[in-house]
């Protein structure tokens, strides 16, 4: 089974991500870290007991990892002109105890699983060859925690909660189909539309606000 764990905002700068987040949902982004293994750096925003949403950008600080970097973001071009789109709620990460075999059955849309770190927790995530998000965002990464666990608990409490995150695409129910065949769980919701989107409905202390 994969649970829905966090997502991504894809970001051309870490600034410019927590500006975004903080105009939309009209909450301040908590404290995040570096992955060096990566090259990024991010900001998080608990959305629950086991779910979260993340910034994530380059780390201009640091050094360029031997490998591609997660979330397509050495492509600065599309990042930047996604971001321009509207785009910037571009991905989404779902959790599993059993990332090898996930990674196996998926081969090769998932990429392999790699050791990426923030501080002193460490975990495995999947990374295509490529550093292209799986199926340009329809699809998850896969994450494996370890014994730690989803980190969520441990961050500020904000008032947030996730309540739907809608995948727009030109065929909502090949698209349901999809992600029931992967054993995918969350609070999804499917809409039909032009081309492929996310938007995320969430609430706040003040309100109801949607986030994409």
């Amino acid at each position: 089974m994969l649970v829905l764990d966090h997502l991504a905002v894809v970001a051309p700068s870490l600034e410019a991500g927590v500006a975004h987040v903080q105009e939309s949902l009209g909450l301040a982004m908590g404290p995040g870290g570096r992955h060096p293994e990566m090259g990024t750096q991010n900001r998080l925003l608990r959305l629950g007991d086991d779910l979260f949403l993340e910034v994530i950008a380059v780390d201009p600080e640091a050094a360029p990892p031997p490998h591609r970097r997660w979330f397509g973001l050495d492509d600065a071009e599309a990042v930047r002109a996604d971001w321009a789109a509207g785009r910037r709620l571009r991905s989404f990460v779902a959790r599993t105890d059993g990332l090898d075999a996930a990674l196996a059955r998926h081969t090769p849309e998932f990429g392999a699983a790699l050791r990426v770190s923030r501080g002193e927790r460490a975990w495995r995530f999947g990374v295509r060859p490529d550093g292209r998000m799986p199926r340009d965002g329809l699809l998850p990464g896969l994450i494996d925690w370890g014994p730690a666990g989803c980190p969520a608990p441990a961050m500020p409490e904000a008032g947030a909660r996730l309540r739907r995150l809608t995948v727009t695409h030109p065929d909502p129910e090949a698209v349901a189909a999809l992600y029931a065949d992967l054993g995918l769980t969350g609070p999804f919701a499917f809409a039909q539309g032009p081309a492929f989107a996310l938007g995320a409905e969430i609430e706040t202390p003040s309100r109801l606000r949607h986030l994409a």
